[in-house]
């Protein structure tokens, strides 16, 4: 199966066509979307990349498109979390997927919210946990260690790092891979920074696929898509996954 999450920005508005393009590019089974928030974007995306399945919610971030009909698709908040997560099973295939967008702003109050919001998650999910499930999205936030050019980044956004006093804890991927998750693409790509955001001069990497360690060899591939028309599409490169369904190596 190949996984395609991708934050539209500001629901695709005007730039349906270009988010198609990229798309279609990358050839996907399964699209989990951000900030799709008007579904008529999401139904005129599905159209022109020839999903046959698709569900999006207004003022909601969070939808999704299949090639062919999933079996179940419902949008869940937890208890205690300010933001929703999405899970399709699609039909047929032994995989729960799990779309995610945590909140956003980098800062150490902001982080802090992610780190809630993502055990809410976690609890959420924790039944499925000795099966091969994925998580895949937009978390808002960076992987510890990882390199923030904080000159980079836009002029709106640096007093939020100066009020957290210059220095934040990343918690959140931490608290993933702490879960016994694994970085699909920090799997794949030692020493590529694999930056997602923003396409016109990526400096940060807020995009990822986990896949529980378990099922760690069942990634194939993953990469982040960045297709010509990815630019002017969104503010975000999309992140693809190859994965292997039933452990043969065919995805």
């Amino acid at each position: 199966m190949r996984l395609l999450t991708y934050n539209i920005q500001h629901g695709g508005h005007g730039r349906v066509e270009a988010i198609a393009a990229v798309i279609n590019s990358c050839h996907p089974d399964l699209v989990l979307l951000q900030e799709a928030s008007d579904p008529a974007n999401v139904e005129r995306l599905a159209a022109a990349t020839g999903m046959t399945d698709w569900r999006a919610f207004a003022g909601q971030s969070l939808a999704f498109m299949s090639r062919e009909r999933v079996r179940n698709a419902e949008r869940i908040r937890p208890r205690f979390s300010r933001h929703a997560f999405i899970e399709v099973v699609p039909a047929g295939d032994p995989v729960r997927v799990f779309g995610v967008h945590l909140s956003a702003v980098l800062a150490a109050w902001t982080e802090r919210r992610r780190v809630i919001e993502l055990r809410a998650l976690l609890r959420g999910v924790a039944r499925h946990q000795a099966g091969f499930h994925v998580l895949a999205g937009d978390f808002n936030t960076i992987a510890p260690g990882e390199p923030l050019d904080r000159r980079r980044l836009p002029l709106r956004l640096r007093p939020f790092l100066w009020l957290s006093g210059g220095r934040v804890r990343w918690r959140t991927i931490q608290t993933v891979l702490d879960a016994t998750y694994v970085d699909a693409f920090r799997l794949k790509h030692v020493s590529d920074p694999g930056l997602t955001l923003p396409t016109a001069n990526p400096h940060v990497r807020l995009d990822y696929v986990f896949v529980p360690q378990a099922y760690a060899d069942r990634v194939l591939a993953c990469d982040v898509v960045r297709h010509p028309d990815a630019i002017g599409a969104s503010d975000h490169f999309p992140l693809m996954a190859d994965l292997d369904l039933d452990g043969n190596g065919r995805g």
